[in-house]
C-alpha cells in the first residue's frame, strides 16, 4: 500500500526510513555476483565495493574478516557473495552483509563465456557479412589502449614507421579491472562519433584470463557490433581469443600486427608503384613495337611502296580486259551474223514464194482456203490464183 502524504500532512523521516528498511528486509538472503573494488580490512571487519562489470553500478559489502579469509578475495577478482540486504535506518544507507564469499572459478568463467558466445552467435553478431573492409589509407586512426602501455607504443611506432603521415587519436583507458568496460565503451563511442576517425583499434598486451575478461564482456561486445566505424581487435597474443575478436571487423594477433593491418607500408607501396609503372611501360612499349612492325609491313607492300607502278599495273589489266571484251563481242557478233545468214537461206529455200518462182501457183477460194483437190471444185466456182508476181481471179468452167 502506498504511503499517503501531502504538504499539509507529511510524515517524519524515521517513518520513511523504517518503511524502507521493512521493505528491504523482505528480500531475504541473496546470492550476488560482481567484481571486488576498494577492498579494505579494518580489524575484524572487511569493507569492499562490489561492482557490476557490465554497468556503472555498485553496492557496499560488509562482513567479518573470517568470511573473506580467502586468497582469491583481492581487488579486481570476480566473486559470488551470499549476503543479507541491510538498511541502516540511522544513516539511511544500504549495504550487503556478507555471509559467504566464493571466488568465480576459471571453469565457471569459461562456461559463462561459452554460453554468451552461443547467444551472440545466434543473434548474428559474428557473421562474416557484417564485417566491414578497412580503408586503404586512413587519414586518422582511433586508438583505445592502456595509459602509457607497451601496446600503445607498438601500434604508434610501427604505424608511423610504415606510413609517417598517419595521424592518431589516442584514448587512454583502463584495460583491466572493474572500470575497463565502462572506459573502453565510452572511448569507443567518442571515436565512433568523430567524423575524422576512419578506423578504430582496441588493443592491450597479453595477460591472464581474468585480465582479459573485460574484452569478453557483453556490453563491450555489443558496443563494438553497433559501431559505424570499422574496428580492429588486437588483444593479447595469438593464443588469446576474447569475444571482442569475433565481433570486430578485423582481428590482429598482436598490437604490432594491428599497425600492419590498418596502415600500408610506404616502402611496399612505392615498390608496388614502381612495379606497376614498369609493367605499364612494358605493355605500352610492346604495343607500340607491334604497331610499328605492322606499319612497316604495310608500308613495304607494293601498293604503298610504289603507288604509281600499281596504278600502271591496274591500267594494263584494264586495257587487257577491254581488248578481251572487244574480241569476245566481235566474235559473238560474227557468229550471230553467220547464224542469221544461214537461217535466212533456209527460210528462203523453204519459203512458198520460192516455190512459186519455180512455176507453181496456189489456188485459193475467195475466203482464203487452199484448194487441194480438183474434186473439191464445181463449175462456176470463183477462185483466186496466187502467182509469183501477183494474184488473178478465175472461174471454174467444167
Amino acid at each position: 500500500m502506498a504511503l499517503q502524504t501531502s504538504a499539509d500532512s507529511p510524515v517524519p523521516v524515521r517513518t520513511v526510513l523504517q518503511l524502507v528498511g521493512g521493505w528491504i528486509g523482505r528480500l531475504g538472503r541473496v546470492w550476488v555476483e560482481g567484481q571486488i573494488t576498494e577492498l579494505n580490512r579494518r580489524g575484524q571487519t572487511v569493507y569492499l565495493t562490489l561492482r557490476d562489470p557490465a554497468a556503472n553500478m555498485s553496492v557496499r559489502v560488509v562482513g567479518a574478516r573470517g568470511v573473506f579469509d580467502n586468497p582469491a578475495v583481492v581487488d579486481g577478482a570476480r566473486v559470488v557473495v551470499h549476503a543479507k540486504p541491510d538498511f541502516y535506518i540511522n544513516r539511511g544507507s544500504f549495504s550487503l552483509t556478507a555471509i559467504e564469499v566464493r571466488a568465480v572459478g576459471i571453469g565457471e568463467l569459461l562456461a559463462r563465456l561459452e554460453q554468451l558466445k552461443r547467444t551472440l552467435a545466434a543473434e548474428g553478431l559474428f557473421r562474416p557479412e557484417r564485417k566491414r573492409p578497412l580503408p586503404f589509407l586512413p587519414g586518422t586512426v582511433g586508438l583505445i589502449c592502456g595509459r602509457d602501455s607497451a601496446a600503445e607504443r607498438d601500434v604508434l611506432e610501427n604505424a608511423r614507421r610504415r606510413w609517417p603521415a598517419v595521424s592518431f587519436k589516442v584514448e587512454p583507458v583502463a584495460v583491466q579491472g572493474s572500470y575497463a568496460v565502462g572506459e573502453v565503451v565510452e572511448a569507443l563511442r567518442k571515436l565512433d562519433a568523430d567524423p575524422e576517425v576512419e578506423v578504430i583499434v582496441i588493443t592491450r598486451g597479453g595477460g591472464s584470463l581474468e585480465d582479459l575478461l573485460p574484452f569478453s564482456d557483453e556490453t563491450m561486445v555489443r558496443a563494438v557490433a553497433a559501431a559505424r566505424t570499422p574496428v580492429v581487435s588486437a588483444i593479447g597474443h595469438e593464443q588469446d581469443n576474447p569475444l571482442l575478436d569475433l565481433v570486430a571487423d578485423h582481428r590482429a594477433s598482436t598490437p604490432t600486427d594491428a599497425a600492419k593491418r590498418v596502415v600500408p607500408d610506404v616502402r611496399e607501396q612505392v615498390a608496388l608503384v614502381h612495379q606497376l609503372r614498369d609493367r605499364g611501360r612494358r605493355a605500352v612499349t610492346g604495343r607500340i613495337e607491334r604497331e610499328r612492325t605492322w606499319l612497316a609491313s604495310v608500308r613495304s607492300r607494293p601498293a604503298l611502296a610504289d603507288p604509281v607502278r600499281e596504278v600502271e599495273r591496274k591500267h594494263e589489266q584494264v586495257l587487257t580486259m577491254r581488248d578481251r571484251a572487244r574480241r569476245a563481242v566481235g566474235a559473238a557478233l560474227d557468229r550471230a551474223g553467220d547464224r542469221l545468214t544461214h537461217t535466212r537461206a533456209r527460210l528462203t529455200a523453204l519459203s512458198p514464194a520460192a516455190t512459186l518462182e519455180r512455176g507453181y501457183a496456189i489456188v485459193q477460194r475467195p475466203d482464203g482456203a487452199v484448194v487441194r483437190s480438183a474434186e473439191e471444185l464445181e463449175p462456176g466456182d470463183g477462185l483466186l490464183v496466187r502467182l509469183p508476181d501477183g494474184k488473178r481471179s478465175v472461174t471454174v468452167e467444167n
